[in-house]
């Protein structure tokens, strides 16, 4: 059996250092005499303000906490590299697959997405999967989840999205009514939900899932051509899930399963890999679609838009320190080089923005200036701002354009042109065929047993929901597949007959004693 790396790290500390004898000292450096003590008028007496070395260690005791992320706040960091296994140079002049063997340094994160910092690793929810490249054209930050597919396509929706699955303003719970309202009025949620309550909803750790880029994106190459493209990572340790009983049998008995898991892996050098593929759609393809390619409610046929073998991810480096290499990680989707580029896919155009602003939120306006976060080489003219830690970009100029050898723009480095037409009117996608791919998936994807989970699961969390709310997700899955709604409407029943039988069993032992 593996040894438990994450429970022994302090003894791995006290081992690589025994030898030295480090000075203790405030946070100015000034060397301490004595840290068990405060500094009083007689041994009874009150505590004195100059006492710095107190008030120094509860002034940054009192500031330790930033604000935890809104979504993702649970999560766990490794460190690696990613290697180009195979040429795809005829799509992308992007610097990180120039050419085959090439490795770039990376962090990922995985994180689950509704629950709270402290929130048990294996909840049924979304995992978020989320890769940074650290390259010589800057940072290309790769932010998807575990699943190809999200619940919503526009993301005007996404706060409310959110809220649903969050807590009740007022009782502070979960609430099954809020959850099921928003996803029953809102059909295209189908396909996630759907894949939320079958087996991959709750995967058994980060290295026994896959990893997605989820959105469309658009690869350029050198000639200048154009792609659109979707990201597709395949995890090298096979798919494992965990059962729902599983799941909350370690919820309870370790809530930090999947972050001790990743962090014991590499530590005792069993690095967990990635095998990363592409798929490619022409502009032409995109334009004769079946469907919207840049719905992120949608995935794209493997038959019709093979997986293109690329390259490997190798994490083989656990973080020196959660907060300073984890907690204060910033990913944006925002973040690409040249020959990647955005697509017209509505999420990623959202997340364009909001991503890099709650960083300048959570984090500050240099945040990228936070070793974990910065690119190699930074030439601008911003400057200034709460917690400027470098050198500030030193006498260069802060304005452009100027004759004073200030770092020029280059026109290589120009975005594609694309034509765009059509009326600026907010058009309605609430029902851009929400069913046909969920159908698929039912009857394509699921065999017997997994169909049969997926109802469990689904029936066991939707039937604390109200009635109508009920009625109104047996309709909808009916349109997906007429037997996928039955077989949930005659688990719902089961679970309502059940309550009745028990509720009768209770009111006869009650007339039995007032009778006696």
């Amino acid at each position: 059996m593996a040894e438990n790396k994450a429970a022994n790290q302090l003894f791995e500390f006290s081992k690589k250092n025994q030898d030295e004898k480090e000075r203790l000292t405030t946070g100015h450096g000034q060397p301490i005499g004595d840290k068990l003590n405060s500094l009083t008028i007689g041994e009874r007496g009150p505590i004195l303000l100059q006492d710095v070395t107190l008030i120094d260690e509860m002034a940054h005791f009192d500031r330790e906490r930033i604000p935890e992320r809104v979504v993702h706040a649970k999560g766990a960091g490794a460190f690696g590299y990613f290697e180009v296994t195979h040429d795809i140079t005829q799509y992308t002049k992007a610097v990180v697959f120039e050419k085959i063997g090439k490795r770039t340094p990376i962090a990922v994160r995985f994180s689950t997405v509704g629950g709270e910092s402290g929130s048990a690793d294996t909840a049924r929810d979304p995992r978020g999967f989320a890769v940074k490249f650290y390259t010589d054209r800057g940072i290309w930050d790769l932010v998807g989840n575990n699943t190809p597919i999200f619940f919503i396509r526009d993301p005007i929706l996404f706060p409310s999205f959110i809220h649903t699955q969050k807590r009740n303003p007022v009782t502070h719970l979960k609430d099954a009514n809020m959850f099921w309202d928003f996803i029953t009025l809102r059909t295209e949620t189908s396909h996630q939900v759907s894949f939320l309550f079958s087996d991959r909803g709750i995967p058994d750790g980060y290295r026994h899932m896959n990893g997605y880029g989820s959105h469309t994106f658009k690869l350029v190459n050198s000639k200048g051509n154009p792609v659109y493209c979707k990201f597709h990572y395949k995890t090298d340790q096979g798919i494992k899930n965990l059962s729902a009983d599983r799941a909350g049998q370690l919820a309870g008995e370790n809530p930090d399963y999947a972050t001790e898991d990743l962090y014991d892996s590499i530590a005792n050098g069993n690095y967990p890999s990635w095998t990363l593929f592409i798929q490619v759609m022409t502009f032409e393809e995109a334009e004769k679609c079946k469907f919207n390619p840049f719905d992120l409610t949608k995935v794209w046929p493997h038959a019709e838009y093979p997986l293109i073998p690329v390259g490997r991810l190798v994490l083989n480096r656990n973080p020196s320190n959660y907060f300073a290499e984890v907690e204060q990680i910033a990913f944006a989707p925002s973040h690409m080089i040249p020959g990647i580029e955005p697509s017209p896919d509505k999420m990623l155009q959202g997340r364009l923005f909001s991503y890099p602003d709650t960083h300048r939120h959570r984090l500050g306006a240099n945040y990228l200036q936070i070793p974990v976060n910065c690119p190699f080489k930074v030439r601008n003219y911003q400057r200034d701002g709460p917690q400027c830690v470098n050198d500030n970009q030193a006498g260069a100029p802060n304005y452009y354009p100027n004759s004073f050898s200030g770092p020029q723009h280059r026109q290589r480095y120009l975005e594609t042109s694309c034509p765009v037409t059509g009326d600026i009117k907010r058009y309605d996608s609430s029902n851009e065929d929400n069913f046909s791919q969920v159908g698929t998936f039912w009857n394509n994807v699921l065999n017997e047993h997994e169909k049969q989970r997926l109802i469990e699961n689904m029936s066991g969390h939707l039937i604390n929901a109200a009635d109508f709310i009920q009625e109104r997700a047996v309709e909808n899955f009916s349109k997906c597949d007429p037997e996928y709604g039955n077989r949930l409407k005659e688990a719902l029943d089961k679970y309502k007959n059940k309550r009745i039988n028990s509720a009768r069993r209770s009111n006869s032992s009650l007339s039995r004693r007032l009778e006696k």
